[in-house]
């Protein structure tokens, strides 16, 4: 079994949240899915990106994807989600939010 767990920022929001609360039903039961999957360490549709960082490839409307770093074997954290039509600054973001989460990790050990 993998923990699934969604990156907060400093403010103390969700990139993924606040994203995947903008979907419409039919698409967000997609995106629940593939959460679901992954916490049963099915990886299916996914592929490294560089930098630590994951992608997950949903075949459902204009190309959802979720994005995500991995923090040991059993753990997985969800940075944020996107299109094919933005996937280039997705990626981005997710690198900058995954620098971020291990930056304020290291810290606080």
């Amino acid at each position: 079994m993998v923990e699934v767990r969604e990156y907060v920022d400093k403010t103390g929001k969700s990139p993924y949240a606040v994203w995947h609360d903008r979907l419409d039903a039919m698409a967000a039961v997609k995106v629940s899915t593939v959460l679901y999957r992954l916490e049963q360490s099915n990886f299916s549709n996914t592929k490294g990106i560089g930098g630590g960082i994951f992608e997950h490839k949903i075949n459902f409307g204009p190309g959802y994807r979720i994005y995500f770093g991995k923090d040991g074997e059993c753990v997985v954290i969800i940075l944020c989600g996107g299109t094919k039509k933005r996937q280039q600054q997705d990626i981005n973001t997710a690198k900058a939010y995954w620098q971020d989460y291990k930056t304020r990790k290291c810290k606080s050990k």
